[in-house]
């Protein structure tokens, strides 16, 4: 629970290598704020990792919790772990995702489940498990990194995009599942943000980066606002973009 200046005290970062997810996080804690837990594949990386919010936060508690981004299955007993190691949760930013940019999925169709069981049956199964608590808790805020790339699915990469597009609109739809139980989740829709995962793409435009997406984020966590735009610009870009006639789009070079 926030403490009596307003400051979260519990901080969960599911997907805790994300660079993005991290930058989130450096910025949520501030004196006051007392556990951290970052849940990951890999416990060692996301250790090495956050070296610098430990070094900067000495009294912070951190927790390393190991997941699989794609079981589905096992998601209501993750969340159930994080809350027997820090109980009550205030803010959960939820930063799990493959990109797969370039690849050919007309040679290896398999790998499609792949990509969806991480991207939103994962994500869709996690949040419901955190849904679940903070409704029970009376409070806390669910953040679920998005992208822009959900809003008009691209040709160059359909299956990161309709995964996208699935995830958004049920958080959305959970979000007001959610009215009145003092929990509620904010979609955060980032341009092309370069990171590791974008290293050698082609920049599009609009292009951002994880501290600018981190600042948009963590300033509408104490809002009532439930979609944000990084940049802000895209919201009006893709109004035009989503309302555009099939034979226009399919011109256009993306």
């Amino acid at each position: 629970m926030k403490n009596g200046v307003g400051v979260a005290q519990s901080i969960v970062l599911f997907g805790g290598t994300s660079e993005i997810g991290l930058a989130v996080a450096r910025r949520l804690i501030v004196p006051g704020t007392a556990r951290l837990v970052l849940v990951s594949r890999d416990p060692s990386a996301a250790e090495m990792a956050a070296v610098d919010i430990v070094d900067r936060s000495p009294d912070l508690e951190v927790h390393h919790i190991r997941f699989d981004a794609a079981d589905a299955a096992s998601m209501p007993h993750v969340v159930a772990e994080v809350v027997s190691a820090i109980g009550d949760i205030d803010v959960a930013v939820v930063a799990q995702g493959v990109l797969r940019e370039g690849h050919d999925y007309f040679a290896d169709p398999a790998t499609v489940s792949e990509v969806v069981g991480v991207n939103m049956t994962g994500v869709m199964a996690l949040l419901y498990g955190l849904a679940d608590r903070l409704r029970s808790q009376g409070y806390g805020k669910i953040v679920l990194l998005s992208s822009v790339a959900g809003m008009r699915v691209r040709r160059s990469n359909p299956v990161y995009g309709a995964s996208k597009a699935g995830v958004d609109g049920f958080a959305l739809a959970l979000d007001h599942e959610l009215t009145g139980s003092g929990a509620s989740i904010l979609v955060v829709r980032p341009g092309f943000v370069t990171t590791r995962m974008t290293a050698g793409m082609r920049k599009a435009p609009f292009s951002t980066d994880a501290e600018t997406v981190a600042a948009r984020t963590v300033a509408a966590i104490s809002s009532d606002k439930r979609i944000v735009w990084v940049p802000s610009a895209l919201g009006a870009v893709f109004a035009v973009l989503r309302s555009l006639p099939t034979s226009i789009w399919r011109r256009l070079p993306f």
